[in-house]
């Protein structure tokens, strides 16, 4: 079957996701696992959100609004632009997707800093892409200055998650305009900005990607996944000029949004008490895990995020493996590259604690 299949797809790695509670709890023979790998909200879904899936059962014998109207309208008005500026995707993958399958060829060069949203990489393989990774700088922050240097003619898409997952860092506001200052017009530009409601209440210098948009080329996705709760709805958005909205409406998929998705992210956007609260949760939460990963003595990044990421010392799958023994799971960030470090979800206060109370037994463990 080689001979058939593209010859840049042998290179593809699937993205591996993190493991479900359910599987945990069935091979190892758990109860109560608590899951903390992949940034869902802890509080679960938007309430009102949940109300809006009832009242939409009903209508799942019809297919959904392929253009997403009503939820199109709505989100324009509450972010200030045009219903033209925007697009929806099953997740913010599919919005990453549908940008690189209308801008990107065969050949031309994608320039991505390492390590960063495994997506990106993946999907530009895909069309198959020329990749330049990027290491990022010791703090784990991306190197935007090493970065712009590696666009060429040649380059048709620079990546920035801001904030970026797994690091949990962003890039200041002083930092991107510096970046964008020069660069080719008919450069795409995508700024990922999934955690953009933690990063925007909590940091000052943090900048908001609609500010940008009249730059042409810039490619703006945000997500309902995290602090809205419906990462199991997969849907997102992203937001541009009309006409680079105009491609990536070619290659979307048809009714790439389910009627739940659809409803769910309408009422979600209403339930401004929800947002509040998940986010205070995250920051005071975030607190606790910093001041006990000090009393550990483990080194971690400093997050924008509802994930934090912290250096265990010592091999990241050995640390994840028996945090699966004691029920916890988290991510080991070996696919990064940073073989030492685990990335842990901001969760409720119980779980955060039995992470903790693993975390210890499990160091204490491995060091011995």
């Amino acid at each position: 079957m080689k001979g058939l299949v593209r010859p840049n797809i042998l290179n593809v790695k699937n993205y591996i996701p993190g493991k479900p509670i359910e599987e945990v709890e069935r091979e190892l023979g758990l109860k109560n696992v608590i899951k903390l790998a992949s940034n869902e909200n802890c509080f679960g879904p938007s309430p009102m959100a949940v109300k809006a899936i009832r009242r939409a059962l009903r209508k799942i014998n019809r297919y959904p609004d392929g253009a997403s109207f009503y939820l199109k309208k709505k989100l324009a008005g509450i972010l200030g632009v045009g219903e033209n500026n925007l697009i929806f995707g099953n997740g913010s993958d599919e919005v990453i997707c549908m940008a690189i399958k209308a801008f990107v060829g065969d050949g031309d060069e994608c320039v991505i800093a390492k390590p960063s949203f495994l997506i990106y990489e993946i999907a530009s393989q895909l069309q198959n892409a020329r990749i330049k990774l990027i290491p990022m700088t010791k703090e784990l922050r991306y190197d935007l200055k090493e970065m712009k240097k590696a666009i060429t003619n040649n380059t048709r898409m620079v990546f920035i998650a801001n904030p970026d997952n797994p690091t949990g860092t962003y890039v200041t506001k002083k930092a991107l305009d510096e970046f964008l200052h020069g660069l080719p017009e008919k450069l795409i530009v995508f700024l990922d900005e999934a955690y953009f409601e933690f990063a925007n209440r909590s940091f000052k210098d943090y900048p908001n990607g609609l500010d940008y948009l009249k730059r042409p080329g810039m490619i703006v996705a945000r997500t309902f996944s995290k602090v809205y709760g419906l990462a199991g709805l997969r849907i997102g958005y992203g937001i541009s000029s009309p006409e680079v909205i105009s491609y990536m409406e070619r290659v979307r998929e048809p009714f790439n949004i389910n009627i739940l998705a659809q409803e769910a992210a309408l009422a979600a956007l209403d339930d401004k008490a929800f947002l509040k609260k998940t986010i205070a949760h995250v920051e005071t939460e975030r607190e606790f895990l910093y001041s006990a990963f000090r009393k550990l003595e483990l080194e971690y990044i400093r997050s924008a995020t509802n994930f934090i990421v912290v250096n265990v010392g010592k091999d990241c799958k050995a640390v994840f493996n028996d945090l699966l023994k004691e029920g916890v799971i988290v991510r080991d960030m070996k696919a990064w590259g940073l073989d030492t470090f685990i990335r842990v979800t901001v969760g409720t206060k119980a779980e955060n604690r039995k992470f903790i109370a693993a975390l210890k037994k499990v160091i204490k463990g491995v060091n011995s």
